[in-house]
């Protein structure tokens, strides 16, 4: 079973010294978000440079599905899309997360997925932080055809983010470490999918949306 699968993500993901990350290519502090994407490593590359968390990369590169109604929805939004990824191999909310978001890539014609190490990717975090200020993995950043910011997603999907900001400050660090492994497991990437195909609806209609996690 897929949740058996499932290995105990971080408290927090925040980027921090020497953490280790598939290699890709440095991106100075002044490139475009599009050169940050197009420095990046496609999903199965990055999964065959995992070392930290390896055997859950592989199986959810393996048995992560989006449902068909999700999968029809992005397709229904046509044009061209790309999705940028900043993410860690030993993050695992990164793991949990991820996987999902390259299966819905794969199946949506117009939409391609890359992925950059914090390293790489700090041009992006710096404006898609946590609403506490924190760069966290994994930050999605949804570009247009052009390479324009036109969504994000940062660092959980919207039952988890909302939970965790609710609950932070009154249960223990165990409590939230417990629940955000039940939660992966229950919800395999569901709610993670949704958001993505959300994010496309609202931009394909001028309405950027960027979710963040809000700590205390």
């Amino acid at each position: 079973m897929l949740a058996a699968i499932i290995v105990a993500s971080v408290l927090s993901c925040s980027p921090v010294a020497a953490v280790s990350s598939p290699a890709v290519t440095n991106v100075a502090a002044d490139s475009t978000l599009q050169a940050t994407f197009n420095s990046g490593v496609t999903f199965q590359q990055f999964v065959d440079a995992a070392v930290a968390r390896r055997e859950g990369w592989l199986r959810l590169q393996r048995d992560a599905v989006v449902p068909a109604g999700l999968v029809a929805r992005a397709r229904a939004v046509g044009g061209r899309w790309q999705l940028l990824v900043v993410a860690l191999d030993g993050c695992g909310d990164s793991m949990n997360s991820v996987p999902y978001a390259a299966r819905l890539a794969d199946s949506v014609p117009g939409l391609s997925l890359r992925i950059v190490s914090p390293n790489s990717g700090q041009v992006a975090q710096r404006g898609h932080r946590t609403q506490d200020g924190r760069m966290a993995t994994p930050t999605f950043v949804l570009l247009d055809a052009r390479g324009e910011d036109v969504g994000c997603l940062v660092e959980l999907p919207a039952p988890l983010r909302h939970w965790t900001d609710a609950a932070r400050a009154t249960v223990s660090n165990d409590s939230l470490h417990s629940y955000r492994n039940a939660f992966y497991a229950r919800d395999r990437g569901v709610s993670l999918a949704t958001e993505l195909v959300e994010m496309l609806e609202s931009a394909q209609a001028g309405t950027p949306r960027c979710d963040r996690l809000l700590t205390r």
